[in-house]
Parts: C-alpha cells; sequence; structure tokens
C-alpha cells in the first residue's frame, strides 16, 4: 500500500512540459484522492464501542480515547477529500482551503487541516498515510474484545502519555496504593516480540521505539556506544510496569527522556530509567533519547 501511494505521489511531481503526454496536475492530485478515499477505512462508532463496555478500566478508557481522537482525524480526511472532489468535477468552486489541500497531496506533504488533528510526525504524505492505515489496524484489533495487546506499539497512539499514566493507575487500583507515588520502572527484554503472546499480569509490553546518540546492548543488558551509521537503532521489547517510588532504582541507571520526533523539545513522552555501566554523564552529553519515530 505504502509502495503504491510513494509510486503515486512520485508520479505527481511536475514533468517536462514539452513532454506532451503530461498529466495536470489536477488529474494527479485526484488519482491520490481516489486512492485514499477507496483505502481509508470506515471511522470508529465510538458510540457503539462504549455500549460494549461493561467495566470502563483505565486501558480501556485509552483505547476508547484512542478511537475518538482518530474518528476525528479520518472524518476531516474523508470530508476534506470529498469536497475536493466535487471541486476537481467542477461540482464546487475551488476555495483556498481546497486549493491548500491540494497543493499539499500535489508535493506529497502532509495537509494542514489533517496534521491538526493528528500527531507530531515529520513523514512525508504517503508514509504518513501508511502509518495511519496501520494505527487503525492496531486500535481495530485492540478495540475487538478491548483485550490489552500482548505488545502495544506504542508511537501508534495519539497520546502515548495517557497509555503509560494508566499503565500506574491499573497497578494503583489492584495494590490500593497511592498514585501520586508511584513511578514506572521498565526492563528492556531480551525475547523478540513474537514470544510475547499475552500481556504480563501487571504493566504492559511495548514495541516501536527508537534509540538516538547510543544504543542497547541486549548482551550486556545496558545502554552503550552506538556502532558505526547505526542512526536510530531499534529497541527491543520493553516491559513497562508500575512501583512504589521507594522502589525506585537509583544507581548504575541512566534517566533517558523519550521524545515522539527526533524535533525532540515539545515531543517529549516520558522520562524511562535505563540501565547503564558508564557514568550517566557520558550519556547526558550524548543527548542519549528513545524516539518513537526513527524519520
Amino acid at each position: 500500500m505504502a509502495d503504491k501511494l510513494f509510486k503515486t505521489l512520485l508520479e505527481m511531481q511536475p514533468q517536462d512540459a514539452a513532454a506532451g503526454s503530461a498529466v495536470s496536475k489536477e488529474e494527479k492530485v485526484k488519482a491520490m484522492v481516489d486512492e485514499v478515499m477507496g483505502s481509508l477505512p470506515d471511522s470508529f462508532n465510538v458510540q457503539e464501542l462504549m455500549s460494549r463496555v461493561e467495566e470502563r478500566t483505565p486501558f480501556i478508557s485509552v483505547a476508547l480515547q484512542e478511537c475518538d481522537r482518530m474518528s476525528m482525524l479520518t472524518n476531516e480526511i474523508r470530508r476534506s477529500l470529498k469536497e475536493l472532489d466535487l471541486g476537481l468535477k467542477g461540482d464546487l468552486t475551488i476555495t483556498e482551503s481546497m486549493e491548500a489541500l491540494m497543493n499539499a497531496i500535489f508535493f506529497g506533504t502532509v495537509p494542514a487541516s489533517w496534521e491538526k488533528l493528528a500527531y507530531p510526525s515529520l513523514n512525508p504524505l504517503a508514509a504518513w498515510y501508511a502509518d495511519l492505515l496501520q494505527r487503525i489496524k492496531e486500535l481495530e484489533a485492540w478495540v475487538a474484545e478491548f483485550q490489552l495487546p500482548a505488545v502495544v506499539w506504542l508511537p501508534g497512539l495519539f497520546n502515548p502519555q495517557s497509555f503509560l499514566t494508566a499503565i500506574m493507575q491499573t497497578t494503583a487500583r489492584k495494590n490500593e496504593w497511592p498514585l501520586d507515588r508511584m513511578v514506572l520502572t521498565v526492563e528492556v527484554l531480551k525475547k523478540p516480540r513474537e514470544e510475547c503472546t499475552a500481556p504480563p499480569r501487571e504493566g504492559a509490553y511495548i514495541h516501536g521505539l527508537y534509540m538516538e546518540g547510543a544504543r542497547w546492548d541486549g548482551n550486556a543488558g545496558c545502554i552503550a556506544e552506538s556502532l558505526l551509521k547505526e542512526l536510530t537503532p531499534a529497541m527491543p521489547v520493553v516491559f513497562v510496569k508500575a512501583i512504589p517510588v521507594d522502589k525506585r532504582e537509583t544507581k548504575g541507571i541512566y534517566e533517558c527522556p523519550m521524545y515522539r520526533t527526533r524535533q525532540r523539545g515539545p515531543t517529549y513522552v516520558w522520562t524511562f530509567n535505563l540501565k547503564t555501566k558508564e557514568a550517566p554523564a557520558k550519556w547526558v552529553l550524548a543527548g542519549v533519547a528513545m524516539l518513537l519515530s526513527a524519520e
């Protein structure tokens, strides 16, 4: 799907008018509009999903919120493309917003009206849309029976912070611990994602993380220097669970910030304590961080 979209976008780049067979901008955009309209899944029926919920646990609340956000985004994509399609057919006058949408599609960038309802991303349009479809697929699997996925794709969430908070809320309720006296602790697993066939009894397994400025040494079980040409190596599956703050390890750890994109700054998500055999200052100076996207 992503390859097909990318091919469509490449074909939409300006061509030499002298070639004679050059397709117009409108025709190229129309092809992309048809492609997306034909492949975009139906929006989630959040009311129907809520009616199926017997107990609104923290994890189920996150799933419903994610479906609601996704529906807002897909509704806008569908609405704006239908409107543009009518404009391209001559049934509507092309407005300024339709022109902006057409230009964004033509140049392979995410339209501003979509971006406003989406999540931080540096991807061009084709990769962004392929990623969107994957997010929808993951959500559909989660809400089918409202069972927490065996391994949660954290980058696929609009609000990863709310999911991580839900881990603490779930543990706090179960053990009757005060939420404000709890923290998250992580264990980087050695087993591959395929072997994680069910969620843990407490906490959650997450995947889709990357590291920038260093790498995770699976054999040594700690942060290590980056290998040559490996800018953002993928992290193994991470087991996240909540513990009382006084049980938190403080020695031999690096407080590793996690961001959504390589822009860092406003895309901050959380800080995980990762094991290190070297002084944490080394990783601070190297600007080591985890990312939810390597793009």
